[in-house]
């Protein structure tokens, strides 16, 4: 059975693009009014951290409850979903004045989470092989570039405009690309079919937000405050009843026999990994980059600087896709993570003796970047070389949901050690030029552990992951 020709590949890779880095604005747009929350939606600032934290726990949820989604109803229809809750979160955000609307917000642009990894397994629906490696590259890589890219533009925006303005923006970008997506984007005719797993779904959302959240507010709750220690117990306890309903269910949300295999279950775990050395660059260099001179280590610039310094991070992720696709197809998708682990150590090696002017941290940051540009665009080879046709896009939902995890865990590991290592200047109390040094070295150790993690994966020449010939594709309908 034959289906009509697809799209032009190239507007297809281009759009899907797109909506990755829209999506991924979703994390940087309110870096420039963390300061101000509080003030601007009058609440306490304890309070005001639920309009970050709640974009977390939605995408948490949703990533992998998306992906399986688009496995069994259309890739196409969920991408098109996300992106009107990105549309409609972007909305009420713009038109909130206080906390609760805005978390309301936020949580729905969470919930858009998913727009990456689904984007990655249509490419591996509709793309010839040869082109598929550089596609999915740089489907990964907009989740870094949309980050570093956004910042300077939410900085320029904060400053010059008023706030709503901001999510106005991100609105009409959503617009944008949901009518991309529904104009040149094609529905994928591989579906598994089945049952939606329920009870996993709700399960797995209990167990991670329970984690994620004892995680993001550890540091404000007290690491040994009986709710945190009490969300800890939970997650463990909801995830290993998940994980046994998984193995005994017919058609579960993750198939875990798959999911712990050795090629995807070391992925995931190099994606957490990165994730984890990813944010403690963009935890790091923006106060070192706005901290006042008078601390010895602080340049004293302004967030519209902290977000032109970072932006040449993102480009050189998005340039890195077709390298990574190379090296992947000549020597195999192990190399090239591997390969990226040790240009990330390098770049945070640097870091530790480099952040005393400008170029430095534009150095650093570039460097990190290039190498988290190749081992992204080598995760969704690895994974979709070792998982099903129909379950591609659960697949890949999980190991986004990996590095979400890592970036997590990150952001608390560092709030620990910045808490630690303080400076007294005049009344204030900030953190030390030591602990900086201490998180980046930490972001060093763990892009040497993603090295040995990924030392581990099966060698294969082959990298390229393969895509579903036409008539398959028909006929698995």
């Amino acid at each position: 059975m034959s289906v009509p020709p697809a799209k032009p590949g190239r507007f297809i890779v281009a759009v899907l693009a797109f909506a990755g880095i829209v999506v991924s604005l979703m994390q940087t747009l309110v870096i420039p009014l963390i300061p101000e929350l509080p003030d601007l939606l009058h609440a306490a600032p304890s309070d005001a951290t639920w309009a970050i934290t709640a974009t977390l726990l939605a995408g948490a949820v949703a990533t992998p409850t998306v992906g399986r989604l688009g496995d069994m109803y259309g890739k196409r229809r969920m991408l098109l979903l996300s992106l009107g809750m990105l549309v409609v979160g972007s909305v009420v955000a713009a038109l909130s004045t206080s906390l609760a609307p805005m978390v309301v917000g936020r949580t729905l642009q969470g919930l858009a989470a998913g727009v990456i990894p689904l984007g990655i397994s249509i490419m591996r629906d509709e793309l010839p092989r040869e082109r598929l490696g550089s596609a999915t590259a740089l489907m990964s890589a907009s989740l870094g570039v949309g980050g570093a890219l956004g910042l300077p533009a939410a900085a320029f925006l904060a400053e010059n405009a008023d706030w709503h303005v901001l999510f106005w923006t991100a609105a009409g970008f959503g617009v944008v690309a949901t009518l991309l997506v529904a104009t040149l984007v094609p529905e994928s005719a591989v579906r598994s079919g089945g049952r939606f797993d329920l009870l996993g779904a709700l399960g797995l959302s209990a167990g991670l937000v329970s984690l994620l959240l004892a995680i993001s507010k550890g540091g404000d709750w007290g690491w040994t405050a009986p709710r945190t220690l009490g969300l800890f117990a939970a997650a463990a306890v909801v995830l290993l009843l998940w994980g046994l309903w998984q193995l005994r269910t017919r058609e579960p949300l993750v198939d875990l026999r798959v999911s712990v295999g050795r090629q995807v279950l070391l992925t995931n775990i190099a994606s957490a990994v990165f994730g984890f050395a990813m944010f403690a660059m963009s935890l790091v260099l923006p106060q070192i980059l706005q901290f006042p001179t008078a601390t010895g280590y602080g340049l004293g610039r302004s967030m519209m600087t902290v977000g032109l310094v970072m932006a040449p991070s993102g480009l050189v992720m998005m340039a890195m896709a077709p390298l990574s696709a190379r090296i992947s197809r000549t020597r195999g998708p192990k190399i090239t993570l591997m390969a990226g682990a040790l240009v990330v150590a390098a770049g945070y090696g640097l870091s530790t003796v480099l952040m005393a002017e400008i170029w430095q941290l534009v150095l650093v940051s570039g460097l990190i970047g290039a190498g988290i540009g190749l081992a992204y665009g080598a995760m969704p080879a690895l994974i979709m070389g070792a998982v099903p046709v129909a379950e591609t896009a659960a697949a890949n939902s999980l190991n986004t949901l990996s590095r979400s995890i890592g970036t997590s865990i990150s952001s608390a590991v560092a709030g620990v050690v910045l808490a630690q290592l303080t400076m007294t200047l005049g009344p204030v109390t900030l953190p030390a030029k030591e602990g900086f040094q201490l998180v980046m070295g930490i972001g060093a150790g763990a892009a040497v552990i993603a090295f040995v993690v990924a030392s581990f994966l099966p060698g294969r020449r082959s990298a390229a992951p393969e895509a579903p010939s036409r008539e398959l594709v028909g006929a698995g309908r």
